[in-house]
């Protein structure tokens, strides 16, 4: 009795009552509270009750399974896929009214939420050994570019990008993968060659790190951000020079590297917007959205409204004007969580994405080799990153690209993938973790 009591997870189980409890209360706030004749579907209330059983039954099953890992990230990630269920529910009804093609968002986001449970729960269950990994890095590697590749010449292209693979009934964004697939690759060729990347040789006064060990990271790297480039992706070239900044600087403890890295993205940065209209029509977007407000800097203009609308409580679920906001479901959900939940709403998902960065990164730091430890950092940089890039748009600190708030915005790929990051994280925090 006293072994299976020491199995229990009691810390996760506690905590998951949190989100559980916000969700609750917010879904009969959304379908109780509003005083508009919004087609609500009340079996939309029994579906997300379903998903929060499925978060507590797979914390039941990591404790009859005997896993020893992380007991604070889980319920940190339902927190904020609680508040993206709301806010999808929220949303819908008021989207279908200017679109009939949102009718299904809602549901589309739990049916994501519940097949990223199902992986969160599979990497843990069934990835005992994360060496394999390992040992497979130019396979990862190479096959993650290859998609993009096989995207850039037979993809779908949206809203002035091709990022989609399409493979019958499924549209996949192929970059989603190939971050990870990257950062595995990463991970790998560092642990391998830190000795080595550390050691330095003399140039003048520049400390230089022995080239024929950093070309092959430099060249993936450079070759990845072609592919990007070519697909009109910036918002994933830019989290993909972050991360390699991130592991770069974790393997070598030098800032040079970084300062160098950062000189080259300035250049590239340069390039991309003398090269590129898309590039140029979004940073004068971001310095003057008046210049246009009904047409390219609308969306901006409207995010900025719905930030100020909200004050500091904001209006309440279901109370605000979000809709107004071009693609509010997933580039600027933020702003609608600021109009409806205020300051004090967004203050508090910047802190859960902060903690879960947190949680990432002492993960990485118990890891037991210097693989575990790599992959952990190079995994919660991408969702530091992405953070910071969507919240950082959505407030006018950077011009706006296209990628997801984790675990909040709506966009499948990027919900899932999201979900196996953090399984993968996880599983590294098992002290029982075989290398």
């Amino acid at each position: 009795m006293k072994a299976a009591l020491a199995r229990i997870r009691f810390t996760e189980l506690q905590l998951l009552v949190v989100p559980s409890i916000m969700t609750v209360v917010g879904l009969l706030t959304i379908f109780l509270a509003s005083t508009r004749d919004l087609n609500w579907d009340w079996r939309d209330i029994w579906v997300s009750l379903a998903y929060m059983a499925a978060v507590f039954a797979i914390s039941i099953w990591f404790s009859i399974t005997g896993f020893k890992g992380d007991q604070v990230l889980f319920p940190i990630v339902v927190c904020l896929s609680g508040l993206g269920l709301l806010m999808m529910q929220r949303l819908t009804p008021s989207l279908v009214e200017i679109d009939d093609s949102y009718a299904g968002l809602a549901r589309q986001q739990l049916i994501y939420l519940g097949m990223g449970l199902a992986l969160l729960a599979g990497v843990v269950t069934f990835v005992r050994n994360i060496g394999w990994l390992r040992r497979y890095k130019y396979t990862w590697a190479f096959g993650g570019l290859g998609l993009m590749l096989l995207t850039m010449v037979i993809g779908t292209e949206r809203y002035g990008a091709r990022l989609w693979l399409e493979i019958g009934p499924f549209t996949i964004q192929t970059s989603e993968i190939t971050k990870i697939a990257m950062v595995v690759f990463l991970a790998a060729y560092l642990a391998e060659n830190q000795e080595l990347i550390v050691s330095t040789y003399r140039v003048g006064p520049l400390r230089l790190p022995p080239i024929p060990y950093l070309m092959p990271m430099v060249l993936m790297w450079g070759f990845s951000m072609l592919v990007v480039v070519a697909q009109n992706d910036l918002g994933t070239a830019l989290l993909f020079f972050g991360v390699f900044l991130a592991m770069l600087y974790m393997a070598s403890g030098r800032l040079t590297y970084v300062i160098a890295g950062l000189a080259a993205f300035a250049v590239g940065v340069y390039v991309a917007y003398n090269m590129f209209g898309r590039v140029q029509l979004r940073v004068a977007n971001w310095l003057d959205p008046w210049r246009d407000p009904i047409d390219a800097g609308y969306q901006q203009i409207q995010g900025e409204y719905a930030l100020a609308a909200g004050r500091l409580f904001g209006a309440g679920l279901a109370q605000g004007h979000p809709t107004f906001i071009p693609a509010v479901h997933s580039d600027y959900i933020f702003a609608a969580i600021g109009e409806e939940l205020g300051l004090l709403g967004t203050v508090v998902v910047l802190l859960l994405c902060l903690l879960l960065v947190f949680r990432g990164l002492s993960i990485s730091l118990r890891a037991r080799d210097s693989f575990g430890r790599f992959l952990a950092v190079g995994l919660t940089t991408i969702l530091a990153i992405q953070t910071l890039i969507i919240v950082g748009g959505t407030v006018r600190l950077i011009p706006l690209t296209g990628i997801t708030l984790p675990f909040i915005s709506a966009g499948g790929s990027s919900l899932l993938t999201n979900f196996i990051i953090i399984g993968l994280l996880l599983r590294i925090s098992d002290p029982d973790l075989a290398g």
